[in-house]
């Protein structure tokens, strides 16, 4: 029994990086469209700045200061933190000025609050398991708050009754992605791992069956624009591990 729950633990370990991979590559669309028109137009950043906060918090976490031996976590927060960079470029260089101004304050606070959780952690921490379960804690809060920055698009889909600004690809994988990981967990029940992919599952099953209620009345023309959230970085892997993870 317990030969089976590691292959299976394996085999969703395997399934979970390549959906979440997947989460980090489904904005491209959206973002060569953006290169494209040379314009941001209704596009919003806010969830791939949440996802920067989100990737950065597990790289720290997959660190050996904080969680040796977990490689794993940091090459995959790692590549996702880059790609989430790159989309934030493309959106700063054909962004208004305005909008220019929100990214980088918003950049500026998710950077001295991430300088002050790693010298938090390191000066109040001293071993650990005190420090895996701070740090822990902090990216089950940003991935659930990750998971949910495309329902803030819920309003205007409903209002307009169009899904013209709803990515399905996204919110498809993070769906599965949420229910992959979540599985994992309860092979061997990890709560910290449960509570942000189980959330996640819910939020995507919420956008999907918003998608297909609204398709049928949406226009049938190119959107203009679309808020997509990459996902699930630190989700995605921190599912190799036992302890809070993604």
């Amino acid at each position: 029994m317990l030969s089976k729950n590691c292959v299976l633990r394996k085999r969703k370990e395997e399934e979970g990086n390549v959906l979440s991979f997947g989460l980090f590559l489904s904005p491209v669309p959206t973002f060569v469209k953006i290169w494209k028109r040379k314009a941001v137009e209704d596009f919003s950043a806010i969830p791939y700045l949440a996802t920067v906060l989100n990737c950065m918090l597990w790289v720290f976490y997959g660190l050996p200061v904080v969680r040796p031996n977990s490689i794993l976590i940091v090459t995959i927060n790692g590549v996702g933190l880059v790609l989430e960079a790159i989309y934030l470029i493309i959106f700063f260089i054909y962004a208004p000025n305005r909008s220019r101004l929100k990214v980088l304050k918003i950049l500026a606070v998710e950077l001295v609050f991430m300088g002050g959780v790693i010298a938090g952690v390191i000066a109040g921490a001293h071993t650990h398991e005190k420090r895996i379960f701070i740090v822990g804690i902090l990216c089950v809060i940003f991935g659930t708050c990750m998971y949910a920055s495309p329902l803030s698009i819920m309003r205007l889909v409903i209002r307009t009754k169009s899904v013209q600004y709803m990515p399905f690809y996204l919110s498809l994988a993070g769906f599965l992605n949420g229910v992959c990981w979540t599985a994992y967990a309860f092979l061997e029940f990890d709560i910290f791992v449960v509570i942000p992919n189980g959330l996640g599952a819910l939020f995507g099953a919420v956008q999907l069956i918003l998608y297909f209620c609204y398709y049928r009345s949406t226009p049938q023309e190119e959107s203009k624009a679309e808020v997509q959230l990459p996902v699930s970085s630190s989700d995605a892997a921190s599912g190799g591990n036992k302890e809070p993870q993604r």
